[in-house]
């Protein structure tokens, strides 16, 4: 195991009837409050009144529009239009592209530079970050309880992240019922997207991190076992619970303490996405076991550990490996997502300029060349 230093300070209400702590959660912080949101579907959910009824007594002003893969230039809209109203606190309803969004906003609106600075130099800094919170309505990326943002430039075709520890949610209210309106869709691609968390800081050739492989294992089972069962029944408040923890953990730092990581899906979905707008889970799903594909022979124990623990496999090791990976691809294709970039009318045309550019910031645990990322794109069409 290697040393680490743990730190999460996002405090965490979750369930029925949290949103009646939401006033008192945000008082400690100040008067005026700027509410940031995505397309209006909290106003037909009920959310936004809501929201607005625990808000009686603050200063609000509202900025909507977040897109669901968050643009800086609309961080940058953002910022003009707000430009003298100097928000004591702002407050992000949404899933994790607002709260990407918002930690943009928090971290420039004190800065004399551009926003896309933070995605660029880690010496970015403002004079001060605005505190924000969360009332959560879609689970998957775990933005709720970590530190990082991820942000597109469509000017350029760009989308990268960045981290702050001043960009930690103060709170983050996580009432399951918020999310009883979310199609059969966004839920599986959700899904997806905690699993993925999961697998990029689990698949990796560190060993003698047997508590760690035991908290990614418990998170990896409680999706698979509950996966189906909530898309069957999109209300079920247990099912969904179990779902929406699974996403806040798999992505707040515990399990990946003192490992290695290696988030070379993510880089290549990233990429796709910057050119395409997909919705990151359905990326995922694609690219992951394509991923697997190509560095069987790089992770071979683990894989093979992966698919004795989580998916019950015997056999030898090369052969656990393969079939691990046909599990998950099976499971993924399970929650009816399509399988291929050529279901989406994706082709080759970006291939070559992607793989370039993610050869040179050596992706990957044990980096991937220009070739094997060419290669992966090219299994997923």
């Amino acid at each position: 195991m290697k040393d680490f230093i743990f730190q999460n300070p996002t405090k965490v209400i979750f369930g029925k009837g949290s949103m009646s702590k939401l006033s008192e959660s945000i008082n400690p912080f100040g008067r005026k409050i700027l509410l940031i949101y995505g397309g209006g579907s909290i106003k037909k959910n009920g959310i936004y009144s809501t929201v607005l009824r625990e808000l009686s007594e603050f200063d609000v002003r509202e900025f909507s529009g977040i897109e669901p893969n968050p643009r800086v230039e609309t961080i940058r809209v953002a910022l003009n239009k707000t430009k003298g109203f100097d928000p004591d606190f702002v407050l992000a309803v949404g899933g994790g592209s607002v709260i990407d969004a918002t930690k943009l906003y928090c971290s420039a609106y004190h800065y004399k530079g551009d926003p896309w600075d933070f995605l660029k130099n880690p010496d970015a800094n403002p004079t001060r970050y605005i505190p924000f919170g969360v009332v959560l309505t879609i689970s998957a990326t775990g933005s709720e309880m970590n530190c990082g943002s991820v942000i597109s430039k469509h000017e350029t075709n760009e989308k990268t992240f960045f981290k702050r520890r001043e960009i930690f949610p103060k709170f983050s209210i996580i009432d399951p019922e918020n999310q009883y309106s979310l199609p059969k869709n966004q839920t599986a691609y959700g899904i997806v997207d905690a699993y993925s968390h999961v697998l990029e800081q689990y698949i990796h050739n560190l060993k003698d991190v047997p508590l760690q492989n035991r908290f990614s294992e418990g998170i990896m089972l409680t999706l698979i076992e509950n996966a189906k069962p909530l898309l069957n029944d999109l209300r079920n408040y247990t099912y969904r619970s179990n779902v929406i923890l699974c996403a806040t953990m798999a992505l707040n730092n515990v399990i990946r303490m003192g490992t290695n990581e290696d988030w070379a899906t993510h880089m290549i979905e990233h990429e796709l996405s910057a050119y395409y707008d997909i919705p990151h889970g359905l990326g995922l799903a694609i690219i992951t076991p394509k991923w697997m594909e190509v560095v069987i022979k790089q992770k071979i124990e683990k894989l093979a550990h992966y698919g004795m623990v989580v998916w019950g496999l015997t056999g030898s090791t090369e052969d656990v490996a393969k079939q691990s990976i046909k599990k998950t691809f099976d499971f993924f294709k399970s929650l009816g997502i399509p399988m291929s970039l050529s279901a989406i009318n994706i082709d080759k045309e970006h291939f070559e300029s992607i793989s370039t550019n993610l050869a040179k910031n050596k992706i990957g645990e044990i980096p991937l060349t220009k070739v094997q990322i060419f290669e992966i794109l090219n299994k997923c069409l």
